[in-house]
């Protein structure tokens, strides 16, 4: 039985760019639980935010391959690889236009220009890694010799495979087959190399069309978690389940845990953040089950769990909460929450560009909570007043506004570090920009201050970075 590979488009559609790092983070886990054999990324845009998250997921994924999109262009090749390449299953994902329209209006491309560009691209990115793939976009409306073409010089230069897509999504189910049949007739090299298929959904044909090319020969379709625009993955395995067996085609995604998976995937997606709030949707709950850490602990250990709680710390910085580490850990078991607490007070020292002046907090009753918050930012003073769903929700709000920008909070964590009426209170508050995680410590017996306190920590290390960069 010939076995169909599942393709994940969730984090390429454009639903997805409104999600926090976080959610994307978790659809990636989502993926890689029920054995999709791809996971695509799009391309590099935003250089260091991007690079991040490619970095990120490849180490998070073990099982799929990662995909991620580049245009025929060895720089921006050459950029995907340095973020992709300690993926376990890396993939150079090449996107070439096939139809005149986008060839010539959109990357200003005449065909035998491409061709040659394409082929350079690919022989140079076969180069980096053994998997390269090369997709044809809008290929239905382009000339169908282009595209044989296209796909023949392609997988001469190196391809491991290919893939075509119907972006205008004019294709009823019987004509996606007789085109995937066509072009396994028209391309040799196709005997011998995986052939994909995207389909649009504009006329709600994109199951049906996927499904009839696969039976017609198709080696892989593109699907989604989540669909804005194009096959279900759990609509397309659930037909496979029932019919594959009877044109000798299936899946290997765990069909057991799709629909709760997918249910996952549709929270995600339509739990949006309330703009009352910058606590965004939510700040996940810590494992209790989480591991100590002792003296005999290595840097490499250390670091490897900054890594994971989500820290790109400098060499300079590695050292300096590894030291931190070992006098905590002389005295007693250091656990992942005071890893994070070490991180926030050694790592990333710079000077404050906002400081607390003052602030007011008002909350009672059924009324929402109101803030009042002054700063001084490099000496001169800023005030807000926000509402919010609670206090610290509030005082964060305020503070936004007076910033301009939101970040997104990542983590916020409140505890008492010593006993009493008058115990001191110490709240972590991490803040993601650019991809990056930064984070900030506060202390005091007014948990509300304390909150404000380690917000501010946080967004001063974010302003010197960027100031600096």
């Amino acid at each position: 039985m010939r076995t169909i590979k599942i393709s994940d488009v969730t984090l390429k559609q454009a639903s997805a760019s409104v999600l926090s790092f976080r959610e994307k983070i978790e659809l990636v886990k989502l993926m890689d639980k029920i054995c999709a054999d791809v996971i695509e990324l799009g391309p590099i845009e935003k250089e260091k935010a991007d690079s991040l998250f490619i970095k990120s997921v490849c180490e998070t994924v073990k099982d799929s391959v990662i995909s991620v999109d580049a245009e025929p262009d060895q720089d921006k090749i050459g950029k995907v690889w340095d973020a992709l390449q300690n993926a376990v299953k890396p993939r150079i994902n090449i996107v070439v236009p096939a139809s005149l329209v986008q060839m010539e209006y959109l990357f200003h491309k005449k065909p035998e220009a491409l061709l040659k560009e394409t082929a350079e691209a690919v022989a140079f990115a076969a180069g980096l890694t053994k998997d390269v793939s090369v997709t044809a976009n809008d290929a239905t409306r382009g000339d169908r010799e282009f595209l044989y073409d296209l796909l023949e010089r392609s997988i001469e230069a190196g391809a491991s495979s290919v893939s075509v897509c119907d972006t205008a999504g004019s294709m009823f189910p019987d004509e996606a087959a007789v085109f995937i049949r066509d072009l396994k007739e028209h391309v040799p090299s196709l005997d011998k190399t995986p052939l994909g298929i995207f389909c649009s959904d504009d006329i709600a044909l994109a199951d049906a069309c996927s499904l009839s090319a696969a039976i017609a020969g198709a080696d892989e379709i593109k699907t989604s978690l989540f669909t804005d625009g194009n096959a279900s993955l759990k609509n397309l395995a659930g037909m496979l389940a029932k019919k594959g067996s009877e044109y000798d085609i299936q899946a290997g995604i765990r069909t057991v845990e799709l629909k709760r998976v997918c249910d996952q995937a549709d929270r995600i997606f339509t739990s949006v953040r309330k703009k009352t709030t910058p606590f965004d949707t939510g700040v996940r709950e810590r494992d209790n089950t989480e591991r100590n850490f002792t003296v005999n602990d290595t840097l490499q250990t250390i670091i490897g769990e900054t890594k994971k709680l989500g820290y790109d710390l400098t060499e300079e910085d590695q050292v300096r909460v590894y030291t931190e580490f070992l006098r905590t850990a002389e005295k007693k078991q250091v656990s992942l929450k005071e890893i994070d607490a070490i991180v926030a007070s050694a790592a990333l020292q710079v000077p404050s560009v906002y400081t607390i002046d003052d602030f007011i907090i008002n909350s009672c009753g059924q009324f929402s909570a109101t803030a009042h918050i002054r700063l001084l930012k490099n000496g001169e003073i800023a005030e807000s007043v926000a509402l919010g769903d609670g206090p610290v929700d509030a005082a964060f709000l305020a503070i936004e506004q007076i910033v301009g920008r939101h970040y997104e909070l990542d983590d916020f964590q409140i505890q008492a570090v010593t006993e009493g009426r008058e115990a001191m209170g110490e709240t972590i508050v991490r803040l993601r920009a650019g991809g990056k995680v930064y984070a900030g410590r506060g202390l005091s017996t007014d948990i509300i201050r304390s909150s404000i306190s380690a917000y501010i920590n946080a967004l001063n290390k974010i302003v010197y970075e960027e100031e600096n960069e």
